[in-house]
């Protein structure tokens, strides 16, 4: 083997690179400190990993250098080309030549030609991990030798963190996951680890995200390690993003998924109602309410999805958006049942001109509730109204559009109605 592939054959079989770093939502800056005695650094890291990388990403920090070049190297098995392996066909093994890497093609001692699996074969030395896999290497020209970092984004590691509300008639709490994921072949030995939420713009690499999509389907969950696992700590906002730290380093392995505590918000406004949102229209009609649920934390809460457990039971799921610190979060979790309307629109009177023209027409909207619940439920109701003029109930006037809500407390096992007045302005 050339020294060349004698270096990628070791850095692609070292258990861990040591790094630094710093995941975002939808991709990761990787920065590995570097150092070299002589004035040239090699960089290899497997094709997949490099598929991954965007382009343009790669930068050298603290270590000037005149030129960089990338190249394609064979991957460990095309090194024992014309040399001797062993193939094990049931309980006997037999010396052959492998002739051709790419299909594995052997030679045995009759001098017959024929082709094999990867598993058939056996070594004199312990193959590295994916020894079929090509590498890339990155050479660095440098005018002295010195240390510095190795940066580059990839879409292959991220994070995303994960919901569970815990509601019962004694009040709710709400708590965090972080999955920390690794679609790589690499396995990385974290000192510093900073998460970042929110939205950062970078170069789209829609081969990168489609190989992070394939690795989605093969990444397996990594039991606690014996070591104490990192807690993740809020470090406050950097420019509309939030930084989270993890407290201690630890290992984050090759095509793995990494769950660790994340936060637990304290709900400062926790409430449960039925309701609707709907359009404006003359007509009459009638169904069932949704189940809906209003929440405002006291930490900011980044994008992600919830688990709603009502008694311990799921009752249901959503996605939560980005939310500012004490922001109000109104989700539904699909219908109520127990809780039906109809709602009914009456013309009151229409206003016209000298011409006969209509200028004005007055609506009375009425909803009327009926509840089987064993307790009394809160149904709040929004109806978009669309018009030139809009006046509801004698409030101001507004033009466009305007918002009719009602809020009435439903009595448990009861009916009630309530009603309010449109008048709709054609000039």
């Amino acid at each position: 083997m050339t020294k060349r592939a004698l270096l990628a054959a070791a850095l692609l079989a070292s258990t861990a690179h040591a790094t630094d770093l710093r995941i975002y939502p939808s991709f990761t800056e990787v920065r590995q400190p570097v150092t070299t005695t002589g004035t040239t650094l090699d960089v290899t890291l497997p094709q997949a990993a490099w598929e991954n990388v965007l382009a343009g990403s790669l930068d050298l920090e603290g270590l000037p250098f005149t030129s960089a070049a990338q190249t394609l190297q064979s991957n460990w098995l095309a090194g024992l080309e014309g040399q001797t392996v062993y193939l094990r066909r049931g309980d006997a093994t037999e010396p052959v030549t492998l002739v051709r890497a790419r299909d594995l093609l052997v030679k045995d001692a009759q001098g017959r030609y024929f082709n094999v699996r990867f598993e058939e074969l056996s070594f004199t030395a312990p193959p590295p991990l994916n020894p079929q896999s090509p590498s890339q290497t990155l050479t660095y020209t440098l005018p002295k030798a010195g240390s510095g970092t190795l940066t580059y984004l990839t879409r292959a590691v991220t994070w995303s963190p994960r919901y569970t509300l815990r509601a019962s008639d004694a009040g709710a709490q709400l708590a965090a996951l972080a999955d920390l994921r690794n679609g790589t072949e690499l396995p990385y030995d974290v000192k510093n680890t900073e998460l970042y939420a929110g939205d950062v713009t970078v170069q789209a690499n829609p081969a990168a995200e489609a190989a992070g999509f394939a690795n989605d389907a093969v990444m397996r969950a990594v039991p606690s390690a014996a070591a104490p696992a990192p807690k993740i700590t809020t470090q406050g906002e950097l420019r509309g993003l939030t930084r989270y730290d993890l407290t201690t380093p630890f290992t984050l392995p090759a095509n793995s998924v990494i769950t660790l505590p994340f936060l637990t918000p304290k709900l400062t406004k926790f409430e449960r109602y039925v309701g609707l949102e709907t359009f404006f229209n003359t007509g009459t009609q009638d169904g069932t309410l949704n189940r809906f649920y209003r929440l405002e934390a006291d930490q900011r809460l980044p994008a992600g999805p919830l688990t709603v457990r009502e008694d311990g039971r799921l009752v249901g799921q959503t996605q939560l958006p980005d939310t500012r610190q004490g922001g109000t979060i109104d989700f539904t979790l699909g219908e109520d049942p127990d809780v039906e309307y109809t709602r009914t629109a009456q013309l009151v009177k229409q206003d016209k001109d000298a011409k006969g023209n209509v200028t004005r027409t007055t609506y009375k909207v009425t909803y009327a509730f009926e509840s089987s619940k064993a307790r009394a439920i809160r149904a709040e109701i929004t109806e978009r109204i669309g018009g030139r003029i809009i006046i509801i109930d004698s409030r101001t006037p507004v033009q466009n559009q305007g918002l009719a809500e009602l809020k009435v407390e439903i009595p448990a096992k009861g009916k009630i109605s309530r009603s309010f007045t449109v008048v709709i302005a054609n000039n």
